[in-house]
This record gives structure tokens, C-alpha cells and sequence, in this order.
């Protein structure tokens, strides 16, 4: 049962190797096993791979067992239209374009293959370049805002340094007309006389402007305090928001790039086994010699090339012996004087016919 069924996926006919001897059998059998694998490889491969992009596993599943089912159509087809020459190098060109097309079925299947396999090293560069990625994502963000943030935070130390040099500015003058009331500065005489008061209402009024200046200069730190801390939130949000497209920097390309950044000799390996398993049918069917199976199928092809050859004679020599009997038959009923008559008495009804419509037209024409 499992012989017949690796007969099958090799494409071979099972009626002729019933009849061909046990090696031949072994051969074909072991020809249908590769190709049947390649397809459950195929399978595997293309299923890991959607399940990457798609993340379902029933869809997955279902375009797998497509794909699998077109590789191993694909593999069987191939096998099945090599046949065997007396000429090697024709037998090798023929089977040429098979393998160039065996090598890119090869390379399709085997590189989800190396995705799951290489999966740790993959997740590991990936991290690596998701945090470069958010690295990179937040110093854009932060400079499309630190211009604006700057300015508003320099406005806000301007008005506090104004405030200072106002402060700073009152105090001086508090010590003015303390000293001249202790009579250590100014007019040097102890007592609060009339430049006293002139300073101390000097001072008094300053304190005013200062109190005001920081009432006013509070409103507007707080109005621009307000506007700085809804810059910094968009800017933690846009931060937020672009995060998870990060997180989720894991896709199929992104698998490949990232498996096209480890060293190459180990992917090289797998590339190289699965385009081994894949060309192996098609050189094992040119390199093999001829045997009692490809001379049994030559022998069928040739019998049915001869039995067409004869049908094709057969209908050519009917049709040119048809040709001829009608033209001797023909030729004796020209001869024949009643059939002579009965067309000539056909003729001329036909021309009345023409003459009589021709002559109704005419007169409904004219009126």
C-alpha cells in the first residue's frame, strides 16, 4: 500500500512497474518518498510562515496544506516529464529548467524553515533593533517639542530673573534707609529724619511694584507652567502611541532581515540540505542508467507513436481514394443528358423567378 502510494507521488506509471523488476521498483518508490517529504516539509515551512503574518492557526493551517499540495504537484511534474536518453548531456539539458525551478522551491521552503529553527537569535536581534527603534522613535518626538518647551521655559526664567533683579532691587533700598536711620551711610546722622522718609517711601513703593510684579509674574509661570506640562503630555503620549507599532516589529520581513544579520554558513547549511532533498529526485532519474522500467515505457510510448502514425496514414490514403472515386463520379454525371436537361429546366425557372421579383420592385418603385 505504502509502495503504491510513493509510486503515485513519483509520477511513474504503477501498471509498468508491476511488471518491471524489484530494483526498479525500490528506485521509484524511494523517488516518490522524496517528493512526498519535500511536500510535508513544504507544508510545515509555509504554515510557520503565515502563522507569523496572519497569527491564526486554522488559516494558517489551510493555506499550508495548499501550498504543500502545490510543491508536491509541482515536484511529481517535474519527475514524471524527465524521461531517460541514450545522451546523457541531452538527458541533463532537458532536466536543466526542472532543476533551476527545484533550486527556488528549495530556497522558498527551507527559509521559514530557518526562521523557527534560528527563532532565539532572531528574537535577540529584533529586540536589539525595537530598542534602537524606540531610542530613535523618542528623540524625534522629543525634537519635533524641545524647540517650543525651550522657549517656554526661558520665558518663564526670564520672568523670574526680572522678579529677582525687582527683589534685589528693593532690598537695596531697605538697606539705604535702614543705614541712614542708624546713621552708618548717607548724611551719617542717627535718627529718622526727612532723608529717611524720603528712602523709606522710596522703598515703600518699590515693595509695591515688586508684590505686584510677583502676583502678575505667579499668573504668568502658571499659565506658562500649564502650557509646558501639555507639551511634555503630548509628547509622553505621542511617545506612548507609536510605541506598540514598535512592539510589534516582528513580522515576516522583519524575521528576514533580522535572520540576514547572523553569520550566513549555518543558514548556508539548511539552504543547502533542503536544495539537496529537492534536486536530489531530478539527478537520481538523469544519473541513473536506463532500466527495465524506462525501456518498458519507451516501448509504450513507441507503440502508441506508431499506432497514431498508422491511423493518420490510414485516414490520409481514405480521404485521397474518397477525393479521386468523387471526381470519376462527377465527371460520369456530367455526361449524362437527363441530368442535363433537369438542370437547364431549373435554370430557367430561376431566371423567370429573378425577372418576375425584379419586375415587381421596379413597378413599386415607379408607382
Amino acid at each position: 500500500m505504502v509502495k503504491e502510494f510513493f509510486w503515485m507521488c513519483s509520477g511513474a506509471d504503477t501498471d509498468l512497474l508491476q511488471e518491471s523488476p524489484k530494483s526498479e521498483q525500490i528506485k521509484y518508490a524511494g523517488i516518490g518518498g522524496t517528493v512526498f517529504f519535500t511536500a510535508v516539509m513544504a507544508f510545515i515551512s509555509s504554515a510557520y510562515a503565515l502563522y507569523t503574518v496572519f497569527d491564526n492557526v486554522y488559516l494558517s493551517v489551510v493555506f499550508g496544506l495548499i501550498w504543500g499540495l502545490l510543491i508536491f504537484n509541482l515536484d511529481r511534474f517535474i519527475v514524471s516529464t524527465i524521461k531517460k536518453r541514450d545522451n546523457f548531456w541531452q538527458e541533463l539539458l532537458q532536466a536543466s529548467p526542472r532543476i533551476v525551478l527545484a533550486i527556488i522551491i528549495a530556497i522558498v521552503i527551507s527559509k521559514p524553515l530557518e526562521l523557527k529553527i534560528f527563532q532565539k537569535e532572531i528574537d535577540r536581534v529584533l529586540l536589539e533593533q525595537k530598542n534602537e527603534m524606540t531610542l530613535a522613535n523618542q528623540v524625534q518626538i522629543s525634537e519635533q517639542y524641545t524647540p517650543e518647551i525651550e522657549r517656554i521655559e526661558n520665558e518663564i526664567d526670564a520672568i523670574k530673573e526680572n522678579v529677582n533683579m525687582k527683589e534685589t532691587e528693593v532690598n537695596e533700598l531697605y538697606d539705604t534707609y535702614i543705614s541712614e536711620a542708624e546713621g552708618t551711610k548717607g548724611t551719617m546722622k542717627l535718627g529718622k529724619g526727612p532723608v529717611y522718609k524720603e528712602k523709606r517711601e522710596k522703598h515703600d513703593a518699590q515693595l509695591k511694584e515688586l508684590q505686584a510684579l510677583k502676583e502678575s509674574s505667579a499668573e504668568k509661570i502658571e499659565v506658562k507652567e500649564s502650557t509646558l506640562l501639555d507639551l511634555r503630555e503630548k509628547q509622553k503620549a505621542q511617545v506612548m502611541n507609536s510605541q506598540p507599532i514598535i512592539d510589534g516589529f516582528d513580522g515576516l520581513m522583519a524575521r528576514i532581515n533580522a535572520l540576514n544579520e547572523l553569520p550566513v554558513i549555518p543558514s548556508l547549511f539548511i539552504l543547502l540540505l533542503f536544495m539537496a532533498i529537492e534536486t536530489a529526485p531530478v539527478f537520481a532519474k538523469v544519473m541513473a542508467p536506463k532500466g527495465a522500467y524506462d525501456l518498458k515505457f519507451e516501448e509504450q510510448e513507441d507503440t502508441l507513436k506508431v499506432w497514431v502514425s498508422q491511423q493518420k496514414n490510414q485516414r490520409e490514403a481514405v480521404m485521397q481514394t474518397d477525393n479521386t472515386l468523387n471526381e470519376k463520379v462527377y465527371y460520369d454525371v456530367a455526361e449524362d443528358e437527363e441530368i442535363y436537361e433537369y438542370k437547364r429546366s431549373k435554370a430557367k425557372d430561376i431566371l423567370k423567378l429573378q425577372s418576375d421579383s425584379f419586375y415587381r420592385k421596379q413597378k413599386d418603385v415607379l408607382g
